[in-house]
């Protein structure tokens, strides 16, 4: 119980450190929390859904990102009950900082009806870039009609990256 106790006042004491004025002091903090692993993952979501500032939102997501795929299925989930768009554009920053691990879970998480959500997803893919590009081309012919439309769309908006999976599908088809 003690050491959870000693655990928990770390990591808000490294949260804290995240608005520091010292950039060296806030990157100690990011690598620190990155470090601790999951049981940094729920405090770094509530910190970055209380978040006042821009400032303090991108180096909260900065540390999320370096938790890494432990922080995935939280930060969806988190952006799914919070439809503040601070909160869901930084949210969105760290699961296209996170990068390979998050872009199954970003898909999957494509077929809510919540149309800015998956704005929001669609730019964490875009964020991730040529490593998106196969998996959402397989969701091309995906049975979700959302999830097809979304591939469709995230492929479009990556651009040059993404627009040859959409032509030679077009292609395929013709």
């Amino acid at each position: 119980m003690e050491d959870q106790f000693m655990a928990d006042t770390k990591i808000h004491r490294l949260i804290s450190a995240l608005s520091d004025p010292s950039i060296d002091i806030r990157h100690q903090a990011i690598q620190a929390l990155g470090k601790l692993g999951r049981p940094a993952v729920e405090p770094l979501v509530q910190a970055l859904a209380g978040a006042s500032d821009n400032d303090h939102r991108w180096y909260t997501a900065l540390a999320l990102s370096h938790v890494g795929a432990p922080a995935v299925d939280p930060l969806i989930l988190a952006m799914r009950g919070n439809p503040e768009i601070e909160f869901r554009r930084y949210a969105a920053a760290a699961l296209g900082n996170i990068g390979i691990p998050a872009i199954e879970p970003v898909i999957d998480a494509m077929a809510s009806e919540d149309r800015e959500l998956r704005a929001f997803l669609s730019l964490a893919l875009c964020r991730i870039g040529k490593p998106a590009v196969g998996p959402l081309t397989l969701r091309l012919d995906d049975a979700d009609e959302i999830i097809r439309s979304c591939a469709t769309l995230t492929l479009w908006q990556m651009g040059e990256t993404g627009l040859p999976a959409i032509v030679d599908k077009m292609q395929e088809e013709a």
